[in-house]
């Protein structure tokens, strides 16, 4: 199939699932992953160098901007939710996902490492489109899960770098590059904001895409992963979404409009049908224990800290998408586990994504609050107030 094709049918994928979700009321990240594993069986398609390329720098994007969305000040206000959400979504899952592998399934340490890393994972990018999607993002909530979110996938990228990661000599310039960017990006932002701010070729949105870049390039030589410090430069430069919200914006149209669909739709390309068909107990079984582990060890300190929406929390921290599959990735490129068994880890960390996610939003998730008179009179306002002139 030729690349205009794929790309014919994936930009067709990509309404689809935008009129589905409208119409349904679905998130639209579960409905590009379901339509993926659909073009993949019934097209053929598969991933193509572009796509990997655009879905992975995808993935990236999308974790800088859930790193911006976290409130620092929450965070620090917040800390012991966070960290004991967070930090309990990836323990339990991680001992009994590899317990389970191990016991169960027959697999060896290494496979069920893998296997226990890849399924502890809370999805930064579910979660962020589905916060955004219902309006939660800059609220507590919202922002409480983004913080227990980040604690738990820094629970796992650790995990995988300690067991895994072999230092290289690249490594030390990951690390030195990350940090250098990160400084960088915080102490120009102001200055490289009044000078360049608020142009139609958007130099804001370039640089960042600039430093994430950077990072990935970096990350490749030393054989590891950018999530980690895109997250991380997120989070530091978060003010300046604070202070200009219509770059936030703009930012945001940029990765949902193309970016994200790429990201959702690849993870569902990458699946086998006849693999998963084969292997099915297998990965129900993985998924179970997975989201059984994970409401063993989130909903109790939900209960305490966000009592009303204990179990929206807990369902969100059991999805996963980004970190389990850089992890079945890594352990298939490295020769850890075989075909068969990354498409049963890949078919139940999909899996938590769909399930998970459907539930949350269809019979959990918190109301929206219908606007107030004072509310409704700053939305006219803002609506009806002349835009002030953009330069070129």
């Amino acid at each position: 199939m030729s690349e205009l094709a794929t790309a014919t049918i994936l930009a067709a994928l990509i309404l689809v699932a935008s009129i589905i979700s409208v119409e349904f009321g679905i998130s639209v990240a579960i409905v590009e992953i379901a339509l993926g594993v659909l073009g993949a069986s019934v097209f053929g398609l598969q991933p193509t160098a572009w796509v990997d390329f655009v879905g992975s720098f995808a993935g990236i994007a999308l974790t800088f901007l859930a790193g911006a969305e976290v409130d620092r000040a929450l965070l620090r206000r917040e800390w012991k939710p966070a960290l004991l959400i967070g930090g309990l979504s990836f323990l339990l899952p991680f001992i009994g996902v590899g317990l389970f592998a191990y016991s169960v399934a027959g697999w060896d340490v290494r496979q069920s490492e893998i296997a226990g890393i890849a399924l502890s994972t809370t999805s930064l990018t579910v979660v962020y489109a589905v916060l955004i999607e219902t309006g939660l993002a800059s609220s507590e909530l919202g922002k409480i899960l983004m913080a227990a979110t980040f604690v738990t996938d820094l629970g796992t990228a650790l995990a995988l770098s300690v067991l895994f990661v072999r230092p290289t000599p690249y490594l030390g310039l990951f690390v030195a590059v990350s940090v250098l960017v990160t400084a960088v990006m915080v102490v120009l932002q102001r200055p490289f904001f009044a000078r360049y701010g608020s142009r139609v070729i958007e130099p804001e949105i370039k640089g960042a895409f600039l430093a994430l870049f950077v990072f990935m390039w970096t990350a490749d030589l030393a054989e590891s992963h950018a999530v980690l410090p895109a997250f991380l430069l997120g989070l530091a430069v978060s003010d300046v979404f604070k202070r200009y919200p219509e770059e936030q914006r703009r930012f945001r149209v940029v990765s949902f409009a193309f970016l994200t669909p790429v990201f959702f739709l690849k993870g569902g390309l990458n699946v086998d049908v006849r693999q998963l068909a084969a292997g099915a107990w297998l990965l129900a079984a993985f998924l179970a224990v997975k989201i059984a582990t994970k409401f063993l060890g989130v909903l109790p300190p939900a209960i305490r800290y966000v009592r009303p929406h204990a179990v929206f929390t807990t369902l969100l921290m059991s999805t996963g998408l980004t970190f389990g599959t850089i992890s079945s990735l890594y352990g298939l490129n490295a020769g850890i586990i075989d075909r068969q068994q990354f498409t049963i880890i890949l078919g139940a960390v999909i899996g938590s994504a769909i399930a998970p996610t459907f539930i949350a939003q269809r019979w959990f998730a918190p109301p929206v609050h219908e606007l107030t008179q004072e509310e409704v009179a700053q939305v006219e306002d803002e609506e009806f107030e002349p835009p002030r002139p953009r330069q070129p």
